[in-house]
């Protein structure tokens, strides 16, 4: 069973001697091609550019800011700006349930009637106490069927959906950083790798020179020189792979959060999940935000369902109104409500009824969906464990001791410099692959703590 120290290794696995050995052939290239040249009337191979003069890629300056996965997520769900707007969603749906809970206002109604304006010769103090008609009045809307409970509580169940919705948009915000992450600490991974194969193939060269024995051909002095460049370029890629990677990271966990030169601390490495698939179902059924949020879609449909009802019962709307008419003061009285003959609200209480079938159906899909998110996440955790597993047990060191064989062949001279050249590209890339695989591995760890719903799966 692997464990994490053994992941831990990888990058100690790498020998600059093979390195070493690629160069011994670069020194009789440089020294050896001179002295067959002044020894033979052939023809000069084209000048070549000596291996150690292909100048390193140029290093990044040192970073200001170095994160974790853990102060990544953590960054996320602080200063993500599409997190950060999906919150918004939460106090809009507050402040709908404090509109949700007024009470009608009451009216104030004010007139006055038979004003001589057209005929301003009648204004006298006797018209307007004897004539003229001054009304004041209130009224207020009772309303029935315990509507604003119903309201109220329509809304709270909607605030209650979108904050389940919320923390999903959290959990899938912190799927995406963290397999961002990983997809950073394999660039950083591949470039560490791809720069010490460069320093240990420029350092041979550097020590080959000093050598000044043995020849090689014109055709063996192109392959180095072309392995170099593969090299090179292995360097320039991890490079670019690196800087694109972090800056998605950046984007993730937000600008403000880390500076542009920033970088990140890490490493690929292997961490067992003891859970079975069923422990871990049941765990998705329990905590996934997206399914509590249908679950409780059932309960705010429900609660439409209740206003709807309360919503078909007829308001009364009560008035008091003050009259000085004729001389006198007078008042009056109203009461008026709708007669329900024709709308009941019959037709909304049955679309809500639907709409509570609908929510049902929804609640049981998505259940179906987080198990199936589960399953599919942990076969794919165990194919990636069988494939790094296949490397623990024998790619690796079948690649080591391929390089070895060859080069002890190549030295001894029963070898070709292309076969030499051959077992170093496979070494190269098993180790490739093998960090791929891991990264592989730990994304497929991501996807099942996002399939789950927590980061906890011990």
């Amino acid at each position: 069973m692997m464990t994490s120290s053994t992941r831990v290794r990888f990058c100690a696995q790498i020998k600059p001697l093979h390195f070493f050995t690629g160069i011994a052939l670069a020194s009789l290239l440089l020294s050896g091609a001179a002295s067959a040249q002044a020894q033979s009337n052939a023809p000069q191979a084209p000048p070549q550019r000596p291996a150690n003069q292909i100048p390193a890629p140029s290093r990044p300056q040192q970073p200001s800011v170095v994160i974790t996965l853990d102060q990544a997520i953590d960054f996320a769900l602080r200063n993500n700006p599409g997190l950060q707007a999906q919150r918004t969603l939460v106090y809009q749906n507050r402040e709908q349930e404090v509109t949700a809970n007024l009470r009608p206002n009451p009216t104030l109604s004010l007139d006055a009637q038979y004003i001589p304006i057209f005929q301003p010769d009648l204004f006298s103090s006797n018209y307007m106490d004897t004539t003229a008609q001054f009304d004041a009045g209130i009224s207020y809307l009772f309303e029935r069927g315990q509507k604003r409970q119903h309201r109220l509580a329509a809304a709270k169940d909607a605030t209650a959906v979108t904050e389940a919705q919320v923390r999903d948009a959290e959990r899938t915000t912190m799927a995406a950083t963290a397999q961002q992450f990983v997809t950073a600490l394999l660039a950083k991974s591949n470039l560490d790798f791809a720069e010490h194969m460069f320093d240990s193939y420029q350092h041979a060269v550097g020590m080959c020179q000093e050598q000044k024995a043995g020849t090689v051909s014109k055709g063996d002095l192109l392959k180095i020189h072309l392995q170099t460049l593969q090299i090179q370029n292995d360097v320039t890629s991890a490079r670019i792979s690196l800087v694109q990677a972090l800056n998605t990271l950046r984007e993730l966990i937000g600008f403000d959060s880390v500076p542009r030169n920033y970088d990140i601390v890490g490493q690929l490495a292997y961490q067992p999940v003891t859970l079975t698939l069923e422990e871990l179902q049941t765990s998705a059924v329990s905590s996934r935000p997206d399914l509590q949020a249908a679950q409780r879609g059932v309960t705010a449909a429900q609660s439409q369902i209740g206003l709807a009802k309360a919503n078909a019962r007829q308001d009364v709307n009560i008035g008091f109104d003050y009259s000085h008419v004729n001389a006198s003061n007078v008042s009056a009285y109203f009461l008026s409500i709708p007669l329900p003959i024709f709308n009941r609200n019959q037709g909304e209480v049955a679309r809500n009824y639907y709409v509570l079938t609908q929510s049902q159906y929804l609640e049981k899909a998505a259940e179906q969906q987080v198990v199936t998110d589960v399953k599919n996440a942990y076969e794919t955790l165990l194919n990636n464990r069988d494939i790094l597993q296949m490397y623990d047990v024998g790619y690796l060191d079948q690649s080591q001791q391929s390089l070895d064989l060859a080069e002890s062949a190549y030295l001894a001279g029963n070898a070709s410099l292309l076969d030499f050249l051959d077992a170093q590209r496979s070494y190269r890339s098993t180790q490739m692959s093998y960090r791929q695989a891991l990264a592989s591995y730990m994304g497929a760890l991501e996807q099942l703590r996002q399939a789950v719903g927590t980061r906890e799966l011990h």
